[in-house]
């Protein structure tokens, strides 16, 4: 037999070897793509779920009743009698956005003020 024939036979199942492999590893790559987004969007689902429960937990150290949730930029504010705490609750790892810790840079600077506003009705 043409040892040259022989080494071209190995080749080719090689290169259909490798082609098939090549594909396998491409779904499996897909697949941990799917599993990582799903983690991703199950933390993301939890993290809110979380952030609604918190006020009525054991560990929130203020009355509930004093809490307003607002959702975005931060969780929400809770009214005490001596101040007004804004509050941004984290699950887990997860991180300050970067406009939270903005807002909290503006709070920590002392630039928060209260301003009232009257709606008066135009004269007829």
């Amino acid at each position: 037999m043409n040892p040259l024939l022989v080494l071209s036979g190995v080749c080719l199942v090689l290169l259909l070897v490798i082609a098939v492999l090549a594909k396998r590893v491409r779904a499996l790559s897909d697949q941990l793509s799917d599993a990582d987004f799903q983690q991703r969007s199950l933390s993301t689902t939890y993290g809110k779920i979380t952030e609604q429960w918190f006020p009525l937990m054991e560990q929130y150290p203020y009355d509930p009743q004093g809490f307003r949730f607002l959702g975005s930029p931060i969780d929400g504010v809770q009214f005490e009698e001596d101040r007004i705490v804004f509050v941004e609750f984290k699950a887990n790892r997860s991180q300050l956005a970067k406009n939270q810790r903005r807002f909290r840079d503006l709070v920590e600077a002392g630039e928060v003020y209260f301003e009232e506003f009257r709606f008066t009705e135009p004269a007829d």
